[in-house]
């Protein structure tokens, strides 16, 4: 069954984008058929798949429409959709690619949801637009996997983006505006579902295919840049993440039974503990690969080689363990 998982924080800078650049390419490691989509408009995710001088034509070529941007568009506009690009990256990982302009959309979206509310079929047309590219693009490709990636903010374009994923996974940090952004995220989940499901009721037509669900099922989250006990990790660094598993269950989950005695590493909800790869960072940049396929070519000898290989093992974890969350939530 097809799968797609949003990788959401409130709090920018926490590893969303490098994240979902890696688990692509893991699941793809592992045989999957993978659809990497950036919806941040930043576009940061585009360009560590792509090399400069194809962002150069992306971002240039404007007849070419080749972003997410040129197929989103014409709906807001009330015209048929018009098929989203694929750019191919390899045999099974494939990329939508973002559009830094994406940014101005956001009215149109926060226009067409209140016009669900009234039962207006373009309004429920443009806000199911993220479902509508994304199934398609998926169909086309044969993904198994959808990966998506964005911004930072509660907008109109996030909240449009959410309903119409599966899964949500939260990318967080051992900080105070993390756990802010966990308790920020949680209420606005539970505000978006409940919202979209009063305006689902107020859809006009009995068929419902095209027209997101809405289910956005959070199944865990994910500390960056971690720091091993034994290495003894600031003060602050073990206060804040010690923290996050009680605020995700109560925030996120809803939980009343909170179990605030347990540990980050004992955390069933606790996905991965993700370190800080350090100067295995800007090889991956320059190589225009994960860090945990870099090769002595690129720069990984001696000590670096030996954390490639456990960079490898780290996320091969995370992507099995997202496999079997994510297979519990269906």
């Amino acid at each position: 069954m097809r799968k797609s998982v949003v990788f959401f924080n409130n709090k920018g800078g926490v590893g969303k984008t490098t994240t979902v650049y890696h688990l692509t390419w893991m699941l793809s490691e592992l045989g999957h058929r993978v659809l990497a989509v950036d919806l941040d408009p930043q576009s940061n995710l585009s360009s560590m798949f792509l090399s400069q001088e194809r962002m150069e034509e992306v971002v240039f070529e404007e007849n070419m429409q080749l972003t997410v941007l040129d197929a989103i568009v014409p709906v807001s506009e009330g015209e048929g959709y018009r098929q989203v690009h694929i750019e191919k990256i390899n045999e099974h990982i494939s990329l939508l690619v973002g559009n830094l302009a994406l940014s101005a959309f956001e009215d149109k979206l926060s226009d067409a949801w209140n016009k669900c509310l009234a039962g207006d079929v373009f309004g429920f047309k443009v806000s199911s637009v993220f479902q509508t590219l994304i199934q398609d693009a998926a169909d086309r490709s044969g993904a198994e996997w959808i990966l998506v990636d964005v911004g930072s903010n509660l907008g109109a374009i996030n909240r449009a983006v959410l309903i119409a994923t599966d899964f949500v996974v939260m990318p967080v940090a051992a900080d105070l505006f993390s756990l802010q952004g966990i308790v920020n995220l949680g209420k606005t989940l539970k505000e978006w579902r409940e919202q979209w499901q009063k305006r689902l009721s107020e859809y006009p037509r009995p068929d419902k295919s095209g027209i997101p669900v809405g289910s956005m099922l959070p199944v865990g989250y994910l500390l960056m840049q971690y720091t091993a006990r034994e290495s003894r990790p600031v003060r602050s660094y073990i206060r804040w993440a010690e923290k996050i598993p009680a605020v995700y269950q109560q925030y996120v989950l809803g939980r009343t039974d909170i179990d605030s005695g347990i540990s980050i590493e004992a955390d069933d909800n606790c996905l991965a503990l993700l370190k800080h790869y350090h100067s295995l960072a800007p090889m991956s940049m320059e190589a225009h690969k994960p860090i945990f396929l870099l090769k002595p070519a690129d720069g990984a000898i001696g000590a670096h080689l030996q954390a490639v290989q456990r960079s490898y093992s780290d996320f091969e974890k995370l992507a099995q363990r997202i496999i079997k969350v994510t297979e519990a939530g269906v």
